[in-house]
């Protein structure tokens, strides 16, 4: 029985070939493509630091665990190990109960996916984003699992690597919605104002909130 350390000691195999550029390597470009957990986690925390502030600096770790588990995809993806694909899993798993247990609701939550919520048109439009970003990016995670001879004999396989960067654009996106829904119920007397870096006339950008006082009730 191979270690659990030992490369391609799991069982899990994408679509990617194999060691085709390093040794040292097993899937470069699925490798590679978490450099956006790298960028997206630290400049998130940086664009985001008044609302953490004053909502919860157990924030702070959900930044980390975004970034770790950007590193565990990239040890994962490297090795092709046992270990490897746990720690990614646990990691995914971890980021996910973080951002639950942050924003637990209080009442009547996910009231945003009712009407009340979406006639607000900022945060419609970033749901509709997030949808679409992550349907993208669930359209390559299983296209790469279930299409991986044709994406081989047409010399592309590397969707995998285009899932990882995707899936770290959702993580913004989902973090500004949830902040300015949770904002109803956790900071009546702030207004959160969504803003994109790097510049708010570009077509497309990472989501921040900028914190305002407005005294307004429940």
């Amino acid at each position: 029985m191979p270690s659990v350390f030992a490369y391609q000691s799991s069982e899990v195999d994408w679509c990617e070939p194999n060691f085709q550029y390093s040794q040292l390597v097993a899937e470069f470009y699925n490798t590679f493509s978490n450099v956006t957990f790298f960028i997206f986690g630290p400049l998130m925390t940086f664009l985001m630091r008044p609302y953490i502030q004053q909502r919860s600096r157990y924030l702070y770790v959900l930044f980390v665990l975004f970034t770790v588990t950007g590193l565990f995809s990239m040890y994962f993806h490297m090795t092709l190990s046992f270990l490897g694909q746990m720690l990614d899993e646990i990691a995914i798993l971890w980021l996910l109960a973080s951002g639950y247990s942050i924003w637990l609701p209080r009442c009547y939550f996910p009231a945003f996916l009712g009407q009340n919520r979406t006639k607000n048109k900022e945060l419609q439009h970033l749901i509709e984003v997030s949808t679409v970003i992550w349907a993208l990016a669930f359209t390559s995670w299983i296209s790469d699992r279930l299409l991986c001879s044709f994406w081989q004999w047409i010399n592309f396989s590397y969707l995998h690597s285009i899932w990882h960067v995707l899936i770290s654009f959702t993580f913004p996106y989902g973090m500004v919605i949830l902040a300015l829904v949770d904002s109803e119920y956790e900071m009546p007397n702030k207004t959160l104002k969504v803003r994109y870096w790097p510049r708010d006339t570009w077509p497309m950008g990472l989501p921040y909130v900028e914190m305002g006082d407005d005294h307004k009730s429940c």
